[in-house]
């Protein structure tokens, strides 16, 4: 159990100090460390290894959260974590949010070079290019995990794969499935083609109906989308570099999706046609 009080109080120790400066991207970089917040991201981080060591290097708690929590911080210890009963203040200033959930923990970057994913040979993948907003970044990662997708690609050109609100936002996914980040969207796809995966870019302005890929029965092998800027989608060159530019069908009268709805879409439909053609696990397999 828990002691009855916290052991960190003052948010200008150097321990607080340390872990509120990975709210900084320059500072992650050079540490090669990030936040997760919140019991389930905690969870996850707990479970996780990178290259065998484990990924949450360090949990700080408040003595409410460690009591409903117990067992998430039992897990981070077994993992040798580095757990710290905090003040809610403390818990306050490293928090990035606005209504801290009480645990906060420090983990290892673990991205997986980009050699490594095509060396899998994944069947669905989620390439992100010019993706800025990290809410947008983190949602369609989430996606990808749900749709069964084997990896995701963040281009040089996206969002930093730790911002805090990008890791918020895939609840967990980005735990789940290898993300290779700051490859040029060029090396993306024609290391994609070169492993014999089909490239598709998702457009609102693309010349190919999903709906019509779908029934014409192309959807069904190795698929990679790249998904572009959500304020512009994707420049010109880039679409050029895709074997075909989708566009998911506009049924109503809604002028657009927004980013991480058509990713889920576009995922979704693929996972379906590799599953019809045996390609992918049911999620009805026991």
């Amino acid at each position: 159990m828990p002691s009855a009080s916290p052991e960190l109080i003052s948010p200008r120790s150097a321990r607080v100090s340390a872990a509120r400066r990975l709210a900084k991207r320059n500072v992650r970089g050079r540490d090669r460390l990030f936040l997760a917040e919140g019991p389930q991201a905690v969870r996850e981080a707990a479970g996780h290894r990178v290259g065998g060591a484990p990924t949450l290097v360090e949990l700080f708690a408040t003595v409410e959260a460690a009591e409903r929590h117990a067992d998430i911080v039992g897990e981070a210890r077994e993992a040798g974590a580095r757990v710290h009963l905090a003040s809610d203040e403390v818990i306050a200033d490293i928090s990035t949010t606005v209504t801290p959930q009480g645990l906060v923990g420090v983990c290892r970057f673990l991205d997986t070079p980009f050699e490594d994913i095509l060396a899998a040979r994944p069947r669905l993948v989620a390439v992100l290019a010019h993706v800025r907003d990290p809410g947008n970044a983190g949602t369609v990662l989430r996606c990808a995990d749900a749709a069964g997708a084997e990896a995701v690609v963040l281009t040089d050109a996206s969002v930093d794969l730790y911002n805090p609100k990008a890791v918020r936002a895939s609840v967990g996914s980005l735990f789940h499935l290898p993300v290779a980040v700051g490859v040029p969207v060029e090396r993306a796809v024609a290391g994609l083609r070169d492993t014999g995966v089909r490239v598709l870019a998702a457009d609102g302005a693309g010349d190919r109906d999903l709906d019509e890929e779908l029934d014409k029965g192309t959807m069904g092998g190795p698929t990679a989308w790249v998904f572009g800027n959500e304020a512009w989608g994707l420049p010109e060159e880039t679409r050029a570099l895709a074997d075909a530019v989708v566009r998911v069908p506009l049924h109503g009268k809604a002028e657009s999706l927004n980013l991480a709805t058509a990713a889920a879409v576009c995922l979704y439909a693929s996972a379906r046609a590799q599953r019809a053609c045996g390609g992918c696990r049911s999620v009805t397999e026991s």
